[in-house]
């Protein structure tokens, strides 16, 4: 199985994503996992809420930095403080090429 972990709330919710991803990747529950940021979420860590950024670091010792929606970023204008934290693309198309590849979504 591979896990598409897509985390979007600002709030506590999002935690138990981060937690699922880095687990998942450090004890090798599935065959691979890819995070992406996409909505509120974003903005959260491009203020470098603590709440997550320690989450994210985590992800990228692992070596599967989070991908953030770059368009949101552009729109809300905090794509360059995002950047610092984390890979900032557009992602529609690289969701929809995960889902073709047999990736099944988590969301939270």
């Amino acid at each position: 199985m591979k896990a598409l972990v897509i985390v979007s709330s600002d709030d506590d919710r999002a935690l138990p994503g981060f937690m699922w991803a880095v687990n998942a990747v450090k004890y090798g529950w599935v065959e691979d996992v890819k995070v992406i940021l996409f909505g509120p979420i974003e903005k959260a860590i491009a203020e470098g809420d603590e709440r997550f950024i320690p989450w994210i670091e985590k992800l990228k010792e692992l070596g599967k930095l989070p991908v953030a929606c770059k368009r949101i970023a552009e729109l809300e204008g905090f794509e360059v403080s995002l950047q610092k934290y984390t890979k900032v693309e557009y992602v529609g198309k690289i969701i929809a090429e995960h889902l073709e590849k047999g990736y099944i979504p988590m969301t939270f």
